[in-house]
């Protein structure tokens, strides 16, 4: 009884409560029942859910939604689409303008889970192709009463109208070359009508899909009229990411045996729980490569070979800790696992029993990425904990925006999608 009390507890603590408008403009789970939300490109390969929402206009690639209830009985959950500009605003273009069809879509098809001590539905969605290129925000909510949202995430459908050039080099800044990464940038602007590149072009960079810190070039530092051409090559760091480290991980794929990372699993007749090993900080440690998801997770268990992992797996309330002195300053837990840094469960507690900082986040059965930070300004730091390191392994991408003279939206008319020396799991 009293681990149903605590998982009940777990479930039922409430968020904050945010206005309609700001559920409309970033990535945000509403409500506690609803968990391992992920929109990535349809893909053959098992980790095609690792990569980002991003597709070209009008073609044959799709988006998928998956996304679990917590729940007994299926929900009538209905998707709406919402354009929005470059800086995640909503645009001023009507359904008709970007969708051929109502913008409403029932989510109908889903799978109840199999054996599993938590049940939960598997809620499974294709999004529709739009016919305009751009920033997009996928509306989930209940019961058709759109106040009732339980989930929002973006995505980005982009034309190949501008020729975009990347590359990764050390910084121009010699302080920095050690540890941050510069992003070079170059746009052929020549079958656009650009009579202001200045005011109607704008080049967003963001690294492992975070939003938090990513970066608008404000101007670029070479414009050529005649050839059309624009250079991003900043000489003050605006365009430098500090490069991090690889992440840390947890191996949750077994129910019965301790995973990498895992130093306890306690299975019980309705709830599993594991404990982490616990974490040091490692800022002054050498830099060392290894395999990692640069903060993204995988669904995967190892107990029912040959099932479908999506429907088989077993949620865990998993416990992180971290051995540092207590301090005033908040940390967190920072990765796609706490929507970086968006959950609830993200700020981490002191224990003052054990002596270390802890948070319990329900995961379903897989491999996860993550790091500690602490948060400047609204963007969260991992450095301080993690070190930082030119040769680390990231990916980055580079969306150019286009306003053309009268335009009531943003075009995404330039993409690039950088990963030098890719490995990964």
């Amino acid at each position: 009884m009293k681990t149903k009390f605590l998982f009940l507890s777990f479930l039922l603590t409430s968020s904050a409560v945010f206005s309609l408008f700001a559920q409309q403009l970033e990535d945000r789970v509403y409500k506690d029942h609803i968990q391992s939300v992920r929109l990535f490109p349809v893909g053959v390969t098992f980790d095609a859910s690792l990569d980002a929402p991003v597709v070209p206009l009008l073609s044959s690639k799709k988006l998928l939604l998956i996304f679990d209830d917590l729940a007994f009985d299926p929900q009538l959950y209905t998707a709406k689409l919402i354009h929005c500009d470059a800086d995640w605003q909503q645009s001023q273009l009507k359904n008709n303008d970007f969708l051929p069809t109502f913008n409403e879509f029932n989510i109908q098809d889903y799978e109840y889970s199999v054996n599993t001590r938590i049940p939960y539905i598997h809620y499974k969605f294709e999004v529709p192709s739009v016919t305009k290129s751009g920033n997009y925000i996928l509306k989930v909510y209940s019961q058709r009463d759109e106040s009732d949202v339980i989930l929002t995430k973006r995505f980005m459908v982009y034309e190949e109208t501008f020729k975009v050039g990347a590359a990764v080099v050390p910084p121009t800044q010699t302080a920095n070359r050690k540890q941050s990464q510069q992003i070079n940038v170059v746009v052929n602007y020549s079958a656009g009508e650009v009579t202001n590149p200045d005011g109607q072009i704008k080049v967003l960079i963001r690294q492992n899909q975070r939003w938090d810190n990513a970066k608008f070039l404000a101007k670029p530092t070479f414009m050529n009229e005649s050839s059309k051409i624009l250079r991003y090559e900043s000489f003050d760091g605006s365009n430098a990411f500090d490069a991090g480290n690889e992440f840390r991980f947890v191996d949750l794929r077994f129910m019965r045996a301790n995973g990498i990372n895992v130093a306890d699993m306690r299975v019980e007749p309705d709830v599993i729980f594991a404990d982490g090993k616990i974490n040091e900080p490692r800022p002054e440690t050498a830099y060392s490569q290894y395999l990692d998801l640069n903060g993204q997770y995988l669904i995967e268990t190892k107990d029912r070979p040959g099932g479908d992992p999506e429907i088989e797996s077993e949620y865990m309330l998993m416990t992180f800790r971290l051995a540092v002195e207590q301090t005033s300053d908040p940390i967190y837990l920072l990765g796609s696992l706490t929507n970086w840094g968006k959950a609830p469960e993200t700020k981490m507690e002191w224990d003052p029993k054990m002596g270390v900082y802890t948070t319990s986040l329900l995961l379903k059965q897989g491999w996860y990425d993550y790091q500690f930070a602490f948060s400047e300004n609204g963007v969260f730091e991992p450095q301080y904990f993690e070190g930082s390191y030119f040769e680390t392994e990231n990916e980055y991408q580079v969306l150019v925006y286009f306003r053309n003279l009268g335009s009531r939206y943003d075009q995404l008319v330039g993409y690039i999608y950088l990963q030098p020396n890719r490995r990964r799991m």
